[in-house]
């Protein structure tokens, strides 16, 4: 068994600048319809529904990346932060080799000015 990990964290000022001047055209490249109706659900909260999707997206390419052979391979959408019945956010993943992966686990947090994601991924 083998344990990779992702964490990134980002400033939730910039993703609001971001779709406050690009609106769509950068929701729709970062962001699955999910997790667009999800965050938009979430009123005044939203942008910080946002940057923490968008963190864990990029903790998830971290974690997953050594299965890559190009980086570019991998888009935004690939990596889709959905929530359970419980509450409890999980990762669906498409275009990477999830045959060695045992099981992945998130953790997402933001606090009022930034967002924070953890991705830890087992391995067999």
């Amino acid at each position: 068994m083998e344990i990779k990990c992702g964490t990134d964290i980002i400033e939730i000022d910039r993703i609001k600048d971001s779709i406050e001047e690009l609106g769509d055209k950068f929701l729709d490249r970062i962001f699955t319809k999910k997790e667009i109706e999800y965050c938009e659900s979430k009123n005044a909260q939203k942008y910080e529904h946002y940057a923490v999707r968008f963190a864990a997206k990029e903790a998830g390419f971290k974690a997953l990346s050594y299965n890559l052979e190009n980086k570019y391979q991998v888009s935004w959408k690939d990596i889709e932060v959905v929530n359970e019945k419980q509450g409890r956010p999980t990762l669906n993943i498409k275009n990477i080799d999830m045959e060695k992966v045992e099981s992945i686990d998130i953790s997402l947090s933001h606090c009022r000015n930034y967002a924070i994601a953890n991705v830890t991924v087992l391995i067999k």
